[in-house]
């Protein structure tokens, strides 16, 4: 749960102020890169003083991860009919979230930090990645009552399905517009989802 969705005592908080404070991160962020990040420089940019962004984000690890975390609040998982139209559907939506220059640069600076510091990784496991996965399960459970999956026989099997096939989407994407900058049009949005569905299909039908 990131802190814009957190509730708190005393005085409410403000939402425009929480979204102006995390897109000041991330232009902070694009233009000076993690090591020029500093909350004095956000605070000027969102217009806020400096105790006001100390008492929502008590630290510049929890307030970057809350301004790329709430980049993918938009992401949804829409019942288009099928798996493919559904997976294809919310690839785009990813790709086209990855293709925003304050995306890119966010990302990037984050994730970089975050192999050098246990507690950043573990932060953005918990705030952004396994956040996501929700979409996964939304996908599968449609694919399910519409009959072409079967349904989860062992729970425990079915965590670690939905484990891979997050990690193989997520990968694939990240990996086309991030590092290669390369662009995820339709016709390798279709191509991709054809090789998703592959070896999903062919377990249906054993």
């Amino acid at each position: 749960m990131t802190e814009l969705t957190t509730p708190r005592r005393g005085r409410p908080r403000s939402a425009d102020a929480d979204l102006a404070i995390l897109a000041a991160t991330r232009a902070a962020l694009a233009e000076h890169g993690w090591g020029g990040l500093t909350m004095g420089d956000v605070a000027t940019r969102a217009g806020v003083a400096k105790t006001t962004l100390y008492r929502r984000w008590p630290s510049r690890n929890e307030l970057v991860v809350d301004a790329v975390a709430v980049l993918f609040d938009d992401l949804e998982m829409i019942d288009l009919g099928s798996l493919r139209a559904d997976i294809e559907a919310v690839v785009q939506q990813f790709a086209d979230l990855l293709a925003l220059p304050e995306s890119q640069a966010a990302l990037l600076a984050l994730f970089a930090e975050a192999t050098r510091d246990p507690a950043l990784r573990q932060r953005v496991r918990e705030a952004i990645i396994d956040p996501q996965k929700r979409l996964v399960h939304q996908g599968r459970a449609a694919a399910q009552a519409r009959g072409e999956l079967p349904p989860d026989a062992d729970p425990e099997v079915a965590a670690q399905d939905v484990d891979i096939i997050f990690d193989t989407i997520a990968g694939a994407v990240e990996h086309r517009v991030l590092v290669l900058g390369a662009c995820a049009d339709p016709q390798w949005i279709s191509r991709f989802t054809t090789l998703l569905l592959a070896p999903l299909t062919a377990l249906h039908q054993d």
